[in-house]
């Protein structure tokens, strides 16, 4: 059984497109694991949305730019900790296709399966078990600040998989514990060089193997897009997401 993760893809649709384009090509991935985040920052979002509704052989659950966008949709309070980008999400929302609102409100926020005799849970960032309902208003989730083992232990110590994928932080997180392996592929989407990573995991004999992979395209368009469409706080965006490549 092979599978593919891939995380945070934030609104660009050409890197989500150069991943695709190398998992199918590859013929032998089972399935592929979205853990969030798949809009919010990148101003494409009709784009990467219809690619990823498309499929058939992909899972989705929700992150925290994905909920909080919902939560303006749906005219629900919006979170408190999201209140510096409210601007740039509305200015998000009112260009998403509608179509899109409903298929996003019927992702879950998790996804925990079975895999050869490896349990597996997919989860955009930690949520404690009794919080799992809780609204992205009331920030339910907690984060971490500096990725180590023992953080993530600390972090995840009501979870018992035997692999955790989460997304969230964009940077690659690959940690082996006594009992868990931490993996996040990192972010997709936002990357201070012109590159897009995901992850492959193949399980076999209750093995776990897990192959980082990162893929190059030209991002110079979509990078100029946040000018011509005079993007809300893009000066702030291609700085801190995409490390200043124009």
């Amino acid at each position: 059984m092979q599978f593919a993760i891939i995380a945070d893809i934030h609104g660009n649709a050409p890197a989500l497109r150069a991943v695709l384009s190398e998992i199918d090509n590859l013929n032998n991935i089972d399935h592929i694991y979205c853990l969030g985040d798949m809009i919010g920052i990148g101003p494409e979002t009709n784009e990467v949305l219809q690619m990823l509704f498309s499929r058939s052989d992909t899972s989705m659950i929700t992150g925290n730019h994905d909920e909080a966008i919902l939560a303006l949709a749906k005219g629900q309070e919006y979170p408190k900790s999201h209140s510096h980008v409210k601007k740039h999400h509305q200015w998000l929302l009112d260009r998403m296709d509608k179509y899109f609102i409903q298929k996003l409100d019927q992702l879950p926020r998790t996804i925990k399966r079975n895999i050869e005799g490896c349990s597996i849970l997919f989860i955009h960032y930690q949520i404690e078990y009794n919080k799992i309902n809780e609204h992205i208003s009331k920030d339910p989730f907690s984060s971490i600040v500096n990725p180590s083992i023992e953080n993530l232990e600390s972090l995840y110590i009501d979870k018992n998989e035997d692999l955790i994928c989460f997304g969230h932080h964009h940077p690659l997180h690959y940690f082996i514990g006594q009992n868990t392996i931490y993996l996040n592929p990192g972010s997709l989407g936002c990357n201070d060089k012109p590159t897009a990573p995901y992850a492959i995991v193949t399980i076999k004999n209750n093995k776990i193997k897990v192959n980082i992979k990162e893929v190059p395209y030209d991002n110079s368009s979509f990078l100029k897009s946040y000018h011509k469409l005079r993007v809300p706080e893009r000066d702030f965006i291609l700085k801190v997401f995409h490390g200043n490549q124009i």
